[in-house]
């Protein structure tokens, strides 16, 4: 590990207002990764001990998962003090030993903040709650029940059941897309907005570098409480809610997605740019989730970037989903920008979702920061850490304990880091762990891998130097991308500099036709590159890629 030659790469002397575009962000869930005091729980100061590793592995910007202060019914996205840090994770001082470590490291803070909802303990919610004539009565999404008593229209909770509970204070009905437990925000309140602006600065004024803003897409609801339509079986998928939820079975037209949302991100990006930050967006949207990407992303006075779940889904990752999701992207958001991921705290690990060997897991990885856009990587990827199988009785997430057995939940993916394979607990903490940490997970630690330069953690930063060391690669255009049978393949390109990109997505051998114009030279032997024959044919083993420059005079 060779951290000493980023020490001196401050973001905060950084001119480069588009430090996000082509980003590579790392994705900390608090909860899972360092214990600093011997709780069971990771905290701030124990991110403060591992931002080394990080660090060491390339990457430009960290993302923290929630820490605010919280009920913890949904492990921190229920927010009940925006301001402040929960006792479980430290305090306010040991936030900014976070932002300074990791500055001092050349690591840009993104902190994820979920703007949609609050917890029902928030003291909003709570005055909201006391009636109709409260100086925040109007803060959250409130309806009268209909005549006969129940909910306002037919919209559905991705945790299960009505998105509607009754309040026996107010007689009335309040809207929760999750849990009953997370209110709703009702954004067509201004004062609202202004309240979640003057959050959003008192983080930058902390130092934060930009934001992961929590399903960005949610943040409006009809005006008119109208009920969203039926959506037919063959329009279905469950890349938002597993495939036994019924919230699938709607169209959701009324109950996010609305247009109003725009001109709130437009004063949303008009606050970041008074600090040089950014943001990417969470878009949960089973059928618009590209087209919703498109649209908060055109331009340059909305959010910079935005993710949907197209390579988060079970869908095989194969080079014809790769043709597909960009052909996709290419018709309907052609002006917005994408980050892209392959993994995070909601879904399954991709290891496990697209059953790859070690080999398939270095190719995906080659593939993830070859494409255009930005990129997050969840921690314990860069170690190729397959799905955990928690058992039903040490499980924590809510949405897994409503749908077992068809539906495990989130807790799979959030098993503590693993460090050290001799030490207790693989060195995440001396006490009992929020979590169990399967043994499968520990014979792949930090310490272990660091012996192995076949590995996948060296392959992880290798694959990142070769990123840094092109711009093309960061910031460039991309050619359309195309399948020639399992092999995926364009090319990118920025100014004078042309890279071609093929990568081999199966376990069988494949070819690929090298682009006629163009004098082609192998570049990326580090990370196992083929190199093309005479007749422009190059000759692919499983999963391997071919990288070559264009070395054209110019």
């Amino acid at each position: 590990m060779n951290v000493m030659n980023v020490m001196n790469r401050s973001p905060k002397a950084d001119a480069d207002t588009d430090w996000w575009r082509g980003a590579v962000i790392y994705q900390i869930y608090p909860r899972s990764y360092q214990d600093s005091n011997g709780d069971g729980v990771g905290d701030l100061l124990g991110i403060v001990e591992r931002l080394p590793h990080i660090a060491s592995l390339g990457v430009d910007a960290v993302w923290i998962s929630p820490f605010f202060t919280s009920p913890m019914k949904d492990f921190g996205y229920d927010v009940a003090d925006y301001c402040d840090v929960d006792p479980m994770f430290g305090n306010l001082a040991d936030f900014d030993s976070v932002v300074e470590a990791a500055h001092m490291l050349g690591l840009r803070v993104m902190i994820d903040l979920v703007l949609s909802h609050t917890s029902d303990q928030h003291p909003w919610f709570r005055e909201s709650q006391q009636g109709r004539d409260t100086p925040r009565a109007d803060w959250y999404v409130w309806a009268d029940a209909k005549p006969d008593g129940t909910p306002p229209n037919n919209w559905l909770s991705i945790f299960g059941g009505s998105a509607w509970h009754w309040d026996t204070r107010r007689c009335q009905y309040y809207l929760h897309n999750f849990l009953t437990t997370q209110p709703d925000l009702n954004f067509h309140c201004e004062a609202v907005q202004d309240e979640l602006l003057g959050v959003t600065k008192f983080w930058l004024d902390r130092g934060v570098d930009g934001f992961r803003l929590d399903t960005i897409n949610f943040y409006f609801a009809d005006a008119q409480l109208r009920d969203n339509p039926a959506l037919e079986p063959g329009r279905r998928n469950d890349s938002i809610a597993p495939v036994v939820n019924p919230y699938n079975h709607q169209e959701h037209i009324h109950s996010k997605n609305q247009p109003e949302n725009l001109d709130f991100l437009r004063r949303y990006r008009k606050l970041l740019d008074e600090y040089g930050a950014a943001a990417v967006g969470e878009i949960g949207d089973a059928q618009r989730g590209l087209e919703l990407l498109g649209e908060y992303t055109q331009g340059t006075d909305l959010v910079q970037m935005c993710y949907a779940f197209e390579f988060l889904s079970a869908e095989p990752l194969n080079a014809a989903r790769v043709v597909e999701v960009f052909a996709h992207l290419d018709r309907v958001a052609a002006d917005g920008y994408a980050c892209w991921a392959f993994s995070n705290h909601d879904v399954v690990r991709h290891a496990t979702r697209w059953n790859l060997s070690p080999s398939g897991l270095r190719a995906v990885a080659t593939l993830l920061f070859l494409i255009r856009g930005s990129v997050c990587i969840y921690q314990g990827e860069e170690l190729g850490l397959p799905e955990a199988d928690v058992p039903f009785e040490d499980l924590q997430d809510p949405y897994g304990i409503e749908f077992w057995p068809r539906f495990k939940g989130r807790d799979g993916c959030r098993t503590p880091m693993v460090w050290e394979q001799s030490s207790q607990n693989a060195g995440f903490t001396v006490g009992n762990p929020w979590l169990p940490i399967p043994h499968q997970h520990v014979n792949l630690a930090v310490h272990t891998q660091e012996q192995d330069p076949a590995g996948v953690l060296h392959h992880y930063r290798r694959a990142l130097a070769f990123r840094r060391s092109h711009k093309a690669l960061r910031k460039g255009a991309q050619t359309p991308v195309e399948a020639e049978g399992a092999v995926v393949k364009f090319i990118r390109s920025h100014e004078a500099e042309r890279i071609f990109c093929a990568i081999n997505l199966s376990d069988a051998p494949g070819d690929v036709t090298m682009p006629a114009d163009g004098n082609w030279v192998q570049i990326g032997s580090e990370l196992n590159s083929a190199t093309a024959s005479p007749s422009g044919t190059a000759h692919l083993g499983p999963w391997q890629c071919c990288l070559a420059i264009d070395k054209s005079p110019k």
